[in-house]
């Protein structure tokens, strides 16, 4: 089977062009370093040559509102036309838990846009939500910390490991399409601000963590279920990484 993974050079990209290769797959790493660019359209017709699987996993280089969601307007919409070409037969897509809950956010009205545009394309696909990744709890903290303390909400979230979701993404891109959305989560509720305190602790960080209620998420209103899979009726399969926080910090720490 060929798979093409669509920002196979970055975090969650890499681990699935590994898992897939070592499966036995014809996997072809797809990024703007590759030659590769969603948003132009360059070098997509011949990428896709041929290819049954793509995996959509690309990041925008902003989180500014206009330039991100002119970014995964335009990533999606060429995407899906070139798969279309292609013959490519399922498009397997990397978005959030709660995304279409926290309107407010910018970044998140584009994951939207792009989940529609998937959707609405002809082509058969899954969408993959997942939660916040251990991995960029560190980045929440940096954007929220002025003096030494980081201000974080105490939000409940159900963060998970990168390795994971590149698991789970590599395992539905062998698996026939769902044409509906899968919600993948880690295995235990936390809240933001403690996973902030032992993220520091573990790391030696002197920095202090202050709790504000209403500190949001990215500059957006959340509450504690905008950000925790299972509250959306309208989608039953869910799947949990098996990775804690203790284990990742563990591990990396």
């Amino acid at each position: 089977m060929k798979i093409v993974a669509i920002g196979g050079t970055g975090l969650i990209g890499r681990g699935v062009v590994s898992r897939l290769q070592e499966a036995g797959h014809d996997v072809v790493a797809a990024s703007p370093s590759t030659g590769v660019d969603t948003v132009t359209g360059e070098g997509l017709a011949a990428v896709l040559e041929g290819a049954d699987v793509v995996v959509d996993t690309p990041n925008a280089p902003s989180f500014e509102d206009g330039p991100v969601h002119k970014f995964f307007e335009r990533s999606a919409t060429n995407l899906v036309a070139a798969e279309k070409a292609a013959g490519v037969r399922h498009h397997v897509v990397l978005s959030i838990v709660g995304v279409d809950r926290m309107p407010d956010i910018g970044y998140m009205r584009a994951k939207v846009t792009q989940e529609r545009i998937v959707h609405e394309s002809g082509v058969p696909f899954t969408i993959v939500r997942a939660t916040q990744f251990f991995e960029f709890i560190g980045a929440l903290a940096d954007g929220a910390t002025t003096d030494g303390t980081a201000v974080l909400s105490d939000v409940l979230m159900q963060p998970i490991a990168a390795t994971d979701v590149s698991a789970a993404l590599a395992e539905v891109a062998v698996a026939a399409p769902l044409n509906g959305i899968v919600e993948l989560a880690g295995p235990e509720p936390l809240r933001l601000d403690e996973l902030a305190r032992r993220l520091f602790s573990a790391t030696g960080d002197p920095r202090t963590v202050a709790t504000d209620p209403d500190a949001g998420y990215y500059g957006g209103r959340v509450d504690d279920r905008s950000l925790t899979p299972g509250n959306d009726p309208a989608i039953t399969d869910h799947r949990f990484g098996g990775t804690t926080f203790s284990r990742w910090l563990e591990e990396r720490h």
